[in-house]
């Protein structure tokens, strides 16, 4: 029994052109390069991280901050309010002073808008009034606003005036 065998054509081998090997010098460049842009890749990536843990920081406390704001609004009410001067709320405005002095020093800063015009990036229009004031100025803060860092935390709420009415 004969077994029918086939064999490929063996084609002649084609001769590849020799790559040119790079020289020590010219290997120690590369890497050399390969290196230095993988460290300014690493430094630009430490300067965006440390931005970013810094801007959390920064704006992590403006969550507690807005929870502690109505408690400065009542603060606020309350010295108001009282129209004695006793012991007391001589003791209760040291507390607010206090209080505020510290939040104050974390970012917070009121939003001023009496007697401005009215902006929709810092106020919010609760009540339109007849004035003889220019329109869209505001004439009483309903609510104070606050910033923490150049960021709005609370909008002022705001009265402002729509003009006179005309005859």
């Amino acid at each position: 029994m004969e077994k029918n065998k086939k064999h490929p054509e063996k084609k002649p081998k084609e001769k590849k052109p020799k790559e040119k090997k790079p020289t020590d010098k010219e290997r120690i460049g590369e890497l050399t390069d390969s290196i230095q842009r993988l460290q300014a890749e690493f430094e630009n990536y430490k300067k965006r991280v440390d931005k970013e843990k810094e801007q959390f920081v920064k704006y992590a406390k403006a969550e507690v901050i807005e929870k502690i704001l109505s408690v400065i609004d009542t603060f606020e009410i309350a010295l108001k309010a009282n129209k004695q001067e006793t012991e007391f709320s001589r003791g209760m405005d040291m507390v607010y002073s206090q209080l505020f002095s510290a939040l104050e020093k974390e970012g917070l800063r009121p939003i001023e808008s009496l007697g401005k015009k009215f902006d929709h990036n810092y106020h919010e229009v609760m009540l339109k009034q007849e004035s003889d004031k220019e329109e869209d100025t505001i004439l009483e803060e309903l609510q104070k606003g606050y910033m923490i860092n150049n960021k709005i935390l609370r909008h002022t709420k705001v009265k402002i005036s729509q003009g006179k009415k005309r005859r």
